[in-house]
């Protein structure tokens, strides 16, 4: 069984996301990932080897080793002792505190079709304020709480749009979601969509 977290950790005027995962009995780490703005600022990894194999027992231990590494890695940032470096470009400040004039709108087109199987298939409108399509816009799309993490990237053509297909990851995290960002200058936007993880099915005894 996989574990994960996924958190959103406030420090001063600056929201970090931290996701923690249980990277499988094949490569035995445990790894937090911390992320500004989608950028990795921080990643602390540590291996579970002596857990291995794995029963009900170590199973347990695993899972509050993992809890204890992310609730660990959160009060580090609320607290100030991670001390972590932000891009330094001029433009991070305007992006924290954009005036929503320059906030981008986000449309998923086809939000009841876009997974089939296990193909997703994003089409995004980009809009600004003003209802104005946004052509040259930066659109990214990442699944927190996937296996593997995986970022998808395109830019809006003349009308606004974007499409971007990609094989949907295996969920390991606790609360998988989806999350579509775009930007264009100053001015961003996201969408998150959480996603449900399939439950599975009790064998018969």
């Amino acid at each position: 069984m996989l574990f994960g977290h996924n958190s959103n950790v406030k420090a001063g005027d600056t929201t970090y996301h931290v996701q923690t995962e249980d990277r499988g009995t094949t490569n035995a780490l445990i790894d937090t990932t911390v992320y500004f703005h989608g950028r990795v600022l921080h990643r602390r990894t540590n291996n579970y080897f002596d857990l291995l194999p794995l029963n009900p027992d170590t199973e347990q231990a695993l899972k509050l080793r993992l809890d204890e590494q992310h609730h660990t890695v959160v009060e580090e940032i609320r607290t100030g002792a991670l001390h972590l470096s932000l891009p330094q470009d001029e433009n991070d400040a305007a992006r924290a505190a954009a005036p929503t004039s320059k906030a981008l709108l986000l449309e998923l087109i086809n939000a009841k079709t876009w997974l089939t199987g296990k193909r997703a298939l994003l089409q995004v409108a980009v809009r600004n304020r003003t209802n104005q399509a946004v052509q040259g816009a930066k659109v990214t799309a990442r699944v927190n709480g996937a296996a593997e993490i995986s970022e998808y990237s395109t830019e809006t053509g003349p009308f606004g749009h974007a499409q971007l297909e990609f094989a949907m990851p295996r969920l390991a995290g606790a609360e998988p979601a989806l999350v579509i960002e775009a930007s264009h200058g100053n001015a961003r936007g996201h969408l998150r969509f959480q996603l449900r993880t399939k439950p599975r099915v009790p064998s018969a005894r």
